[in-house]
């Protein structure tokens, strides 16, 4: 497949020299940032020097596990790894054993004990990392097979940091806020990282998010922002963003937080493999369907197999994985990073995601279908919470359209379908549904289409 003409989107600068400061975790070393969780926090000189402990520490080592508790001591921890030179491996404790083991392995790291930051004395940091080794070991879902273990160099990681804090405005005078797992990019790069690179102050509210005085960017998933109560979503009016990712958000979310708190949330994109990748504008009038513009480090196109709109997301800079574990080679095609999503331009140029190449985008009976107009168009139907639509196999049409729906009303099961008569194509109506208690989802909220059956 080759990339068209429309499928680029603007030229950029892409010497993220030229647009960002890159030295690592900059903040952390200037003693211009702190961190708190409800039952510690540590700030300025102090964190500098907990760190420094662990570096110290750690010097030699090659990769490092953690446990990736929601703790002060997880990014101390994470934190002095890197800055140490070797490479940290987060480690979610809700996996089983067997999960635990096969990262371990597959990694072939050293787990460090719990509390292991703790018992160290307080020092200056000794040995600041190049920004070019590896920093992060990442484990995927694992969706499609085995979870694949991405590893991120520093300079990756420094590099789009840099480009947020440009993107997003986000100054040492901000307040970080989320209750998002430190195992997974968005919680721990994002959230946890970002405030040790950028500055200010990262508030951790535990297992749920929840209102923290002068919070100013909280981060989220729409899972997130649908469980908050309505006295929450107004207390967070004197916020400066609400930014959600992970996966799609609905309109029916987005219209509820905008009703109560007067924000209408910042939509990113991203991926483990190549962090974020494209953001709406604090100055942009905000939409649930856009993800917004590519960052100014990263360039994005759209690879077509003829001549249709929509077409496979590709990326390229340098916040790209260095590969996986496990492979000599970067997976990239002439420098360019293969999602699997689908997208397209929007006419102000924004990007817009119809969704995962192999569950998203159904051939039904010569068309190509988007499952994501379908959900969206489900969800508008009263007493439906919640839905996900995929394509099954065929003997006709190739794939029929099937979905699976949540209903807090038994008599939306049954005036759905007529629902859906006046506002879908006939090609695009389900020719199946499910009526389910829950749908499939991972930690972060994003819904795992292949366990539905």
């Amino acid at each position: 497949m080759d990339a068209l003409g429309d499928g680029a989107a603007p030229e950029i600068d892409m010497s993220p020299e030229t647009r960002v400061t890159r030295r690592f975790l900059r903040a952390l070393l200037d003693g211009a940032c702190s961190i708190c969780t409800a039952e510690e926090s540590l700030r300025g000189e102090e964190l500098t020097l907990r760190v420094g402990a662990v570096a110290r520490e750690l010097r030699g080592k090659t990769r490092v596990a953690v446990m990736a508790y929601p703790s002060v001591d997880t990014l101390v921890t994470v934190a002095g790894i890197m800055l140490a030179g070797a490479t940290a491996v987060p480690i979610n404790p809700a996996l089983t054993q067997a999960e635990q083991a096969y990262i371990l392995s597959d990694s072939q790291a050293e787990l460090l004990p719990v509390g292991f930051a703790r018992r160290l004395r307080t020092q200056v940091p000794d040995v600041i990392a190049a920004d070019e080794g590896e920093a992060l070991i990442l484990y995927t879902s694992g969706s499609t097979g085995s979870p694949k273990g991405v590893i991120l160099s520093r300079r990756a990681i420094a590099t789009n940091l840099g480009a947020l804090a440009e993107t997003w405005e986000w100054s040492e005078e901000d307040t970080v806020a989320h209750a998002l797992p430190l195992s997974h990019v968005h919680g721990l790069v994002f959230g946890g990282l970002g405030p040790l690179h950028i500055g200010g102050r990262l508030c951790h509210t535990g297992r749920y998010l929840r209102p923290v005085p002068g919070g100013s960017l909280y981060f989220g998933v729409p899972a997130t922002w649908a469980s908050l109560r309505d006295c929450d979503l107004s207390s967070l009016g004197l916020a400066r963003l609400l930014i959600s990712g992970a996966a799609p958000m609905t309109q029916p979310i987005f219209d509820r937080v905008h009703a109560f708190s007067r924000h209408r949330i910042l939509n990113r994109y991203a991926m483990t493999e190549c962090l974020v990748i494209t953001s709406q504008l604090p100055s942009s009038i905000r939409t649930p369907q856009s993800v917004g513009m590519q960052l100014p480090t990263v360039k994005v196109r759209l690879v077509n197999s003829a001549d249709e709109v929509p077409g496979l997301v590709e990326v390229s800079g340098p916040s790209v994985l260095t590969r996986y574990v496990g492979s000599a080679n970067a997976p990239t095609k002439d420098g360019w990073f293969r999602t699997g999503d689908v997208g397209r331009w929007s006419e102000d140029g924004e990007l817009e995601l119809i969704g995962r190449m192999d569950t998203d985008l159904i051939k039904t009976g010569g068309y190509r279908v988007g499952a994501g107009e379908i959900e969206a168009a489900i969800l508008t139907c009263p007493g439906v919470t919640d839905a996900a639509v995929r394509g099954v196999p065929d003997g006709s049409l190739g794939q029929r359209i099937a979905a699976w729906v949540v209903c807090s009303d038994s008599s939306a099961e049954k005036t759905l379908q007529q629902h859906l008569s006046s506002r879908l194509a006939h090609y695009k109506q389900p020719a199946e549904f499910h009526f389910v208690a829950s749908l499939p989802r991972s930690s972060l909220g994003k819904l795992q289409k292949h366990l539905l059956a």
